[in-house]
């Protein structure tokens, strides 16, 4: 079966008028009716560099939880630390990235740094009995010409796999990625680290979105994250944002191709009634 993970939190991050408290909690509650897989609702991360995700815990504290597992950002031990104050939080998610320019604009730390402050967080997620799930960003190019490879990445896969993680997300994190590269990325990924829960986290334009699915699911891939639209992207990247892949646009692959899912449509109709009120 194939693992859903809504990414309000990604949807949410860049944009600059503050969204209401209140209207995030609408929204989240709708979502955790649809039956995701996983739900990356919010972030504990530095309040002045991602503003719009400074009320992650209040937003928390008035969830009607479900079987939807919740996720929440951090990109270091302090935001690992307020994580693990909150019981409700089932995932921390952590960006490392494969690029040392991304890695200093997202963390301002050095991919070496970043790595040693994933220890510590391996070890407390482990003592708070969560799960840790690790994003490889840029993981299929950059823009900034550092140097990329699939060797590069089946290094970090090693990494992980050393450290006791288990659950890896290959993101696109500015959209560079075309869908032959992404057969390529996955294909050899999986069959090299069959051990691995190995999903994608894809920006895109529309144009090329259905594309990128495909390439994916047919090169093992069944663990995709998608918004309700499109919306988001990561504002540490790029000043443009590139929209995520689309919750209806993965929807019209798998009915497209008979494959099977665990998505109430009707609840998922009424969160798009909202997300339109959100966005």
């Amino acid at each position: 079966m194939i693992k859903i993970t809504e990414c309000p939190r990604d949807a949410m991050q860049g944009i600059t008028p503050f969204i209401a408290t209140g209207k995030k909690i609408e929204y989240i509650n709708q979502l955790l009716q649809v039956g995701f897989d996983r739900l990356d609702f919010g972030s504990f991360v530095s309040e002045k560099a991602v503003p719009q995700m400074k009320d992650t815990g209040k937003v928390l504290q008035s969830l009607t939880l479900s079987k939807t597992k919740l996720l929440a950002i951090i990109a270091n031990f302090k935001g690992a630390l307020i994580a693990s104050e909150f019981q409700e939080v089932d995932i921390w998610g952590y960006p490392l990235s494969v690029s040392e320019t991304f890695q200093l604009r997202n963390t301002r730390k050095t991919i070496k740094e970043a790595r040693a402050d994933l220890e510590k967080i391996n070890n407390l997620c482990l003592s708070a009995r969560k799960e840790l799930h690790v994003y490889l960003s840029m993981g299929f190019g950059n823009p900034y010409n550092d140097e990329w490879s699939i060797g590069t990445l089946e290094k970090n896969c090693t990494r992980l796999m050393e450290t006791g993680i288990r659950s890896v997300g290959l993101a696109d994190t500015v959209g560079v990625a075309q869908p032959e590269l992404i057969a390529s990325v996955v294909s050899k990924l999986s069959r090299n680290f069959p051990e691995l829960e190995l999903g994608v986290h894809l920006h895109s334009t529309p144009e090329t979105a259905f594309a990128k699915i495909k390439e994916a699911y047919e090169s093992g891939c069944r663990a995709f994250d998608v918004t309700i639209g499109g919306y988001g992207g990561c504002p540490m990247a790029e000043d443009k944002l590139v929209g995520n892949i689309s919750t209806e646009t993965l929807l019209r692959y798998l009915n497209q191709e008979n494959i099977p899912h665990s998505l109430d449509l009707n609840a998922l109709k009424k969160a798009r009634a909202i997300a339109r009120t959100v966005f």
